[in-house]
């Protein structure tokens, strides 16, 4: 009666197996390394493997191992010290074209890592790391978009030959135009809307003169601040991957804010140091008229006055005061690649080679053509902060491709070149919480939860065993399965485990166990009415299904909606809860009843079953009584 056929006990057999394997790497822990990946056209191959071979041994540093790992190349160490060492003497010999990133990687076997048997990533609160929250300053974006469109509206205007007076100016979030007669008013709203149909206008008449003002839609606004945000979102992503980071993230949290949580990183001041700085970059022409001379003192005497119209002052690396022009040339979006570099012809300084886009290029060589012998600011954005890099002279028309010079040092050179290439932002950003969590207080978080879950399965085993006898101990073995099951699981997805994920654990061992209750107490309540042991464990079994698929399908409804709806570690918590669900229902009903049928599935005669005091009974407005 109670068999199982044989291809279920092999779906058992195979499951456990395959649950062995691949909950085993998350036994051998990890090792300091550090991971060597190619920029561009650079190759993590043989030849770089020889290279940092024979560099490691001339800094006698001692490593376990280096291996090729896809595109990258992972150079084992046996201690921290040897990992800080190998990493500053490969990245000297490797220089700007590689990047060398600290990490902590398995330990486990290579024949595990062979069959993707990978150990599940630790999140933040677990592994230590950084953790950024920034805010994106969304009045920047408007007022970029406003001046923008200042320099568009004129430039159209001239093109239909649309005569107004007065020039085109900004007042706040409006583009103003004044008319000496309404047709031409009328002229140049048709111009601009065709042109630029997410604009809106109003027109008045003011002492004599025609006025339209100009005004960005609502719906205009939000799609340029949500655009903003997407664009940031990925050039912390692109900045996050050239430092190596494994599993970071990077993740809008509310209208205008950014989280970045880094886990597992052992440098949090190089961190820091990339992802804090918000830098952007600008390229505009130098007010040359407004010069004395062509040193850095040619605009000494505007450092306490105010600049001329249309002209903006700002400050260069060196203290002095520089006039630039309003209009922008082009923007870091424009950048498609930027390397470090040195300058042969002037001494070697640091220098940053940087390739534009086919558009930046045009608006380079737009730029720099009718310019020629003038000079043109590079200037950096830095938290809100500009600040002229360098305002070299312009000795040719130049192209795709230029360089900045005059950076301070070699380090400088390589994080600028880092910025560049990792994308422009859109919107400066400020930090506004800021924790760096050690990897002692990780280990604490560890060891805390692992005790808390090793006591609570302690406790669940005893009262089972006590309660249900031979049942409760079937009961514990199929949650023993279950936890390797939702740990191999989590290793096979490479998920991301943290303290609510941990609590996730624990709940899913409270609803399996849960699930096993009520199938013994469905086989107790059948042998009260009288049924035959067989009969009843068949029963049972049976009859509790409908209400263990019934309730886990309910709980996982709101598992399913928070990992859709939520966020950072709520989804976290959301994976594991609905992973829990899935193991818990195959191993309360299938693996229990497997180990309940090889018990006492071979035996014609069953007589009495070891599942506790079976006459046991209570009922609403009944005294508990033996029968």
């Amino acid at each position: 009666m109670n068999k199982y056929p044989i291809w279920k006990y092999a779906v058992i057999v195979a499951a456990l197996m395959v649950g062995f394997l691949y909950t085993l790497p998350n036994f051998f822990g990890e090792v300091p390394a550090v991971q060597v990946s190619g920029l561009r056209a650079n190759k993590a191959d043989a030849d770089t493997r020889k290279v940092v071979e024979e560099t490691l041994k001339a800094a006698k540093v001692d490593v376990t191992s280096v291996l090729i790992e896809g595109e990258s190349l992972k150079v084992r160490f046996k201690d921290g010290e040897g990992q800080k060492n190998g990493q500053s003497a490969i990245q000297e010999k490797l220089g700007a074209g590689y990047i060398v990133a600290l990490q902590s990687i398995s330990n486990s076997p290579a024949w595990l890592s062979s069959i993707n048997a990978l150990p599940m990533y630790l999140g933040l609160d677990l592994r230590g790391g950084v953790h950024l929250l920034m805010q994106v300053d969304m009045k920047s974006v408007l007022d970029k978009a406003v001046d923008r469109y200042v320099g568009d509206v004129r430039v159209l205007l001239r093109d239909k030959k649309v005569f107004y007076t007065g020039g085109i100016s900004r007042d706040g979030d409006k583009v103003v135009a004044k008319f000496k007669e309404k047709p031409e008013l009328l002229r140049a709203q048709t111009e601009i809307g065709s042109q630029f149909p997410e604009l809106q206008f109003r027109d008045t008449e003011l002492s004599g003169e025609f006025v339209l003002t100009v005004l960005m839609k609502p719906e205009t606004i939000q799609k340029l601040q949500e655009s903003a945000i997407q664009q940031n979102i990925t050039a912390l992503r692109r900045r996050v991957n050239e430092l190596g980071v494994s599993e970071p993230i990077v993740q809008q949290q509310g209208v205008d804010r950014i989280l970045v949580q880094l886990a597992g990183v052992r440098d949090p001041a190089r961190v820091e140091e990339i992802i804090g700085r918000t830098a952007s970059l600008e390229v505009r022409l130098v007010a040359e008229e407004h010069a004395t001379s062509r040193n850095y003192d040619a605009f000494e005497r505007y450092r306490n006055e105010p600049a001329p119209f249309g002209t903006e002052k700002i400050i260069d690396e060196k203290g002095y005061p520089v006039l630039v022009y309003k209009t922008i040339a082009f923007t870091g979006d424009k950048i498609t690649d930027a390397q470090a570099g040195f300058d042969q012809q002037a001494g070697g300084g640091s220098i940053v080679n940087v390739t534009l886009n086919a558009a930046g290029g045009r608006a380079m060589t737009m730029t720099t053509r009718g310019n020629v012998g003038k000079r043109m600011a590079v200037i950096m954005i830095e938290k809100g902060k500009p600040e002229v890099l360098t305002w070299p002279n312009i000795n040719s028309e130049l192209g795709a491709r230029f360089y900045i010079s005059g950076m301070p040092n070699t380090q400088e050179a390589k994080n600028l070149a880092l910025l560049l290439r990792a994308g422009a932002l859109a919107a400066e950003m400020q930090i506004i919480e800021k924790r760096v969590i050690g990897p002692s207080l990780g280990a604490d978080n560890i060891e805390k939860g692992k005790n808390s879950l090793l006591l609570g399965f302690a406790l669940i085993t005893v009262f089972m065993i006590v309660y249900y006898m031979l049942f409760g101990v079937v009961s514990v073995v199929a949650l023993a399965c279950n936890l390797l099951f939702l740990v191999a699981l989590l290793s096979m997805l490479q998920a991301t485990l943290t303290l609510p994920g941990v609590a996730a654990i624990a709940l899913a061992l409270g609803m399996a166990i849960d699930a096993n209750v009520l199938i013994n107490e469905r086989i107790r309540e059948e042998l009260r009415n009288g049924m035959s042991p067989q009969m009843a464990i068949q029963a049972g079994y049976d009859r509790a299904l409908d209400t263990i698929i019934d309730s886990n399908i309910t709980t996982l409804i709101v598992g399913l909606a928070l990992l859709i709806w939520g966020s950072g570690q709520v989804r976290g918590f959301a994976v594991v809860h609905c992973l829990g669900i899935v193991t818990s229902v195959f191993s309360a009903v299938m693996v229990s009843r497997g180990l309940v049928n090889l018990i006492y599935g071979g035996k014609k005669k069953v007589a009495k079953l070891s599942i506790g005091n079976v006459n046991w009974h209570k009922s609403v407005g009944q005294v508990p009584t033996k029968a």
